[in-house]
């Protein structure tokens, strides 16, 4: 195993990997995955010396939790628990909104203890902000679960410059999730320059655009992409013209698109960790080639230059999930 050097997640937080493990997509959001395939996946990334591992107790209703405490049985002090809360689910996996009131984070806290088989969450965070709730409130929850021991540190998730700051006053926020990649770089203009005022880490997720950028396709109607404008119609067919651009300048360098596309945000910024959504272990030890790929200023500005976010086509989420972003006010 190569040593690379570790990432500290803002100026209080821990420090990582320079890669994290993204465990969303074992729990069915790209359409059905092998338990021990994941479990395996989860295993082969700490023994390559991740140490970060990101999930959301509403993944899978309860599944993905369910699934990283049995992979981490008797190897949880190798592992740092990253966990987002307050998304509401119906039993047929409808999104029906957030809850971040005080008392509906001490609960959540209690159930994903339980599921994950801990003590305790290294960082624990709102997936999305609550309209109904000052961030002053789920934050102060949280903090009275910091004092208890429950909780290490506090972070965020999808919020703008304002939530932040008002956020950070309460409790220090060690990083905020938020999605970067060479096509989707709306927070380079206002909130990443507010994070590195404040020493706040960003745990950049999205980095292959949930597969876009390595070429990856929707399976079927349970692969939630399938809803996404970015793949679909038009939208998808002008996007594969980026696509050829990235493996036109991979292949020049010898290395596959997704370790390009990785590599460019490890290259933006050592106050990022970018979340690897990998479901397999080959997908995992792709992305983790990345680490190896230096790109010099000029290679920077040609990749930017060949898939300009500018080109891309389709936002991020459909229109319902962006009405609630925070980060896109």
């Amino acid at each position: 195993m190569n040593d690379y050097p570790l990432r500290r997640l803002g100026q209080t937080g821990p420090e990582v990997f320079p890669l994290a493990l993204g465990c969303m997509g074992m729990s069915g959001m790209y359409g059905p995955a092998s338990e021990s395939e994941s479990i395996a996946t989860i295993h082969e990334a700490q023994e390559r010396g991740v140490t970060l591992f990101d999930t959301g107790d509403f993944y899978g209703m309860g599944h993905n939790e369910l699934l990283l405490g049995r992979a981490l049985q008797g190897r949880r002090d190798k592992a740092l628990l990253s966990v987002k809360f307050g998304a509401l689910r119906g039993p047929d996996g409808a999104w029906l909104g957030y809850d971040t009131r005080p008392m509906a984070v001490k609960s959540a806290l209690a159930y994903t203890l339980q599921r994950l088989g801990v003590d305790h969450i290294d960082v624990y965070r709102p997936a999305r902000l609550d309209p109904a709730v000052p961030i002053e409130d789920t934050i102060g929850a949280i903090a009275d679960l910091v004092k208890a021991g429950y909780v290490r540190a506090i972070g965020l998730s999808e919020v703008g410059e304002d939530t932040l700051r008002r956020a950070h006053a309460v409790h220090p926020i060690v990083d905020v999730q938020l999605e970067y990649s060479l096509v989707s770089r709306g927070i380079e203009e206002k909130l990443l320059p507010t994070t590195r005022a404040l020493g706040i880490g960003v745990t950049a997720y999205g980095v292959l655009s949930r597969g876009l950028l390595s070429g990856s396709k929707p399976q079927g109607a349970q692969d939630f992409r399938s809803h996404l404008p970015r793949f679909t119609g038009e939208n998808g067919e002008k996007n594969q013209r980026l696509v050829e651009g990235l493996n036109t300048l991979a292949r020049a360098k010898g290395v596959s698109a997704t370790q390009l596309a990785v590599a460019w945000v490890l290259a933006k910024g050592k106050d990022l960790v970018p979340v690897i959504g990998a479901r397999t272990r080959a997908q995992f030890a792709e992305s983790l080639g990345a680490l190896d790929v230096t790109l010099s200023a000029e290679e920077l500005q040609a990749l930017e230059r060949t898939v300009p976010a500018s080109a891309v086509a389709g936002t991020r989420y459909a229109a319902p999930q962006m009405h609630h972003l925070d980060s896109e006010r």
